[in-house]
């Protein structure tokens, strides 16, 4: 799989990678095309395509806070046909290298931590690509959903890290995706 990494929108590219993004997210946390195309113009997101016989089949889009030293895994979809052959974890592994080598400490996702049984296998994914689980659950006032902060070390650091804490990064990455014109009209 050869992957590449955009730091500026591309609608064509977005109209590739667009349908296994929505078909992922679609009904519950997908942001819109504007919300996204905001947080290009304001430097703070990354998009990166893994590409099979050169069509795309995964995609994720990264939130980066880069005084803090963080990079959030705002969203990752595989095609639901390569789902199952290991190229998921091929690709955290290169966001993982890409993050260590920009001098991240630490990638960063939350993941929905209502028990059912779609949660327990996201969950177990990012647990087997080395995540470790945090126990705080936190809730948003605009969604009803519930969600548990994940995380992997990047550098050799003893202190165990709280979902409480994360989540002052990932609501921070939030304030900043809707800053500046990402809010939706209504």
């Amino acid at each position: 799989m050869k992957i590449k990494t955009f730091y500026t929108w591309d609608d064509e590219l977005w109209q590739n990678v667009s349908p296994f993004y929505l078909k992922a997210f679609g009904e519950k946390g997908a942001k819109t095309v504007r919300i996204i195309k905001n947080m290009f113009a304001q430097g703070i997101a990354e998009l990166h395509v893994g590409y099979k016989d050169s069509v795309a089949v995964v995609m994720s889009i990264t939130g980066k806070l880069v005084s803090d030293q963080m990079l959030i895994i705002d969203y990752l979809a595989v095609s639901e046909k390569e789902r199952g052959h290991g190229l998921g974890k091929h690709f955290v592994d290169y966001l993982r290298q890409k993050a260590v080598a920009e001098g991240y400490q630490k990638l960063i996702i939350e993941a929905e931590s209502e028990e059912t049984l779609d949660n327990r296998r996201r969950i177990s994914f990012w647990q087997s690509c080395g995540f470790l689980l945090t126990e705080y659950v936190h809730h948003y006032i605009w969604v009803p959903e519930t969600y548990c902060a994940m995380y992997l070390p990047l550098i050799a650091d003893s202190r165990k890290t709280t979902g409480e804490e994360l989540f002052v990064y990932i609501n921070t990455f939030h304030r900043l995706s809707f800053r500046g014109g990402g809010k939706e009209e209504g």
